[in-house]
């Protein structure tokens, strides 16, 4: 592939074993255990492993203080019949392909909600329009479940993560707010999941083109993962570029072929003119403008900003032989920048990031504090806005915490893109 994707120092090292990171070794090759010596103990009392513990606990504290003060949690809809109030993302996308398979309009329902999705996802879903529509909607909680579970323990796997970790971010996912609203909502982030996953398997196994593909039927899915087709521009990774392309532009025209050629056109239409919502789980920067009480277009400006210096950074470190693997943390930094710069990005897209994290946790005990934190702040629940009237002063503020946090995501994802990644090779794989 031409990309450097390790270094000597870490290829080949157990997992309780790791390089020492000091410029002043004399021993370039020196490796020592990790829970041996004083560096280890410097390690168990470093600022930044207080400030981990002290943020994981206020995580946990606050989101057991919220469940207390507001035991309807979301979790504790999802047995609810009531599929047009409140799990009105299925509803709408059911009745999309109801009216696919009628030869009606796919976009003019009679949903609560209008369909923000392509024409491939109404598509792809059709087959639950031969169900009722709870019936329907229980079946793909179920498989959203599944698919999530399966992707997360994949990637795991693929690092060859210690399987304590692996229980800690299976028992974190379960009970995540993200994963909560996505079941009780109906939404599709399981299925970009398991379609980011498999891309990112794939590149690591030094499949850069099958990795391409799947990136690109992602796009397809949802258009605001478009950025991370821009991650082999910056890189010239020629043939992964034209792969992506391809398969994005591919799949959507293959969807509007299945919904008539007007869906496109009306799809691209409901883009263009959708307002950004003044709400406390859009965490994309736009959404932070309008609750400042600026215009939307200030805070895509400033994500448009923030995605070009992410993609710019990236490709100046690849031309400089400095080193980005594209089967480390970077594709879910360009991911976390595209879901700033959009005018819509609920709180629930983080399931999308947790791959990246425990690429961090791999990267050993130098990142796994800051792991462990990105893995805690999203157990705190919606009902967090219920602590933020909107007489209140600071409500402006305290309702962007979901934006903090996907901030807080990109910054640590990219910070660590440079990190060398022991890859495990299939054999026949292509480097």
């Amino acid at each position: 592939m031409g990309e450097r994707c390790t270094t000597g120092v870490r290829r080949g090292l157990p997992s309780g074993i790791v390089s020492d990171p000091s410029p002043s070794s004399t021993a370039p090759n020196l490796v020592v255990p990790e829970s041996a010596g004083p560096r280890a103990a410097a390690r168990r009392t470093s600022p930044s492993r207080l400030i981990a513990t002290v943020l994981v606990l206020a995580a946990v504290v606050t989101t057991v203080a919220l469940h207390w003060t507001h035991p309807d949690a979301l979790v504790t809809l999802l047995p609810s019949t009531d599929m047009r109030e409140l799990h009105v993302d299925f509803d709408t996308f059911w009745h999309s392909a109801v009216a696919l398979t009628q030869g009606a309009d796919i976009y003019h329902t009679p949903a609560k909600l209008t369909n923000l999705n392509p024409p491939l996802l109404t598509a792809l879903l059709t087959p639950f329009a031969l169900l009722g529509p709870l019936p329907a909607f229980r079946l793909f909680a179920l498989l959203t479940v599944l698919m999530v579970v399966a992707a997360v323990l994949a990637v795991a796997r693929e690092l060859r993560l210690p399987k304590g970790w692996t229980a800690v971010a299976l028992v974190v996912l379960v009970a995540s707010s993200p994963l909560h609203g996505t079941l009780v909502l109906g939404q599709i982030y399981g299925l970009l999941l398991v379609a980011l996953s498999a891309g990112w398997i794939a590149e690591r196994r030094g499949r850069p083109v099958l990795a391409a593909v799947l990136y690109g039927l992602a796009v397809a899915l949802k258009p605001s993962l478009a950025p991370l087709l821009l991650l082999p521009l910056v890189q010239r990774r020629w043939a992964a570029l034209r792969a992506a392309v391809a398969a994005a532009a591919t799949a959507t025209l293959l969807g509007v072929l299945v919904a008539g050629p007007s869906s496109g056109l009306e799809w691209l239409r409901i883009a263009v003119t959708e307002p950004v919502p003044d709400t406390v789980d859009n965490a994309a920067l736009p959404g932070l403008a309008v609750r400042l009480g600026l215009p939307s277009v200030v805070g895509s400006a400033a994500g448009v900003l923030l995605l070009a210096g992410t993609l710019a950074w990236l490709g100046v470190r690849t031309r400089r032989g400095a080193g980005v693997d594209p089967a480390g943390t970077a594709p879910w930094a360009v991911v976390a920048a595209g879901l700033l710069t959009a005018p819509i990005a609920w709180h629930n897209y983080l399931l999308l990031l947790l791959p990246g994290v425990l690429v961090l946790i791999a990267h050993g005990v130098r990142w796994r504090p800051v792991a462990a934190v990105l893995l805690a702040v999203p157990l705190i629940p919606v009902s967090w806005g219920t602590l933020w009237p909107p007489e209140h002063p600071w409500s402006p503020i305290g309702r962007s915490l979901y934006c903090a946090i996907l901030l807080g995501y990109w910054a640590v994802l990219l910070r660590a893109a440079p990190e060398p990644t022991l890859r495990q090779p299939s054999p026949g794989a292509r480097s």
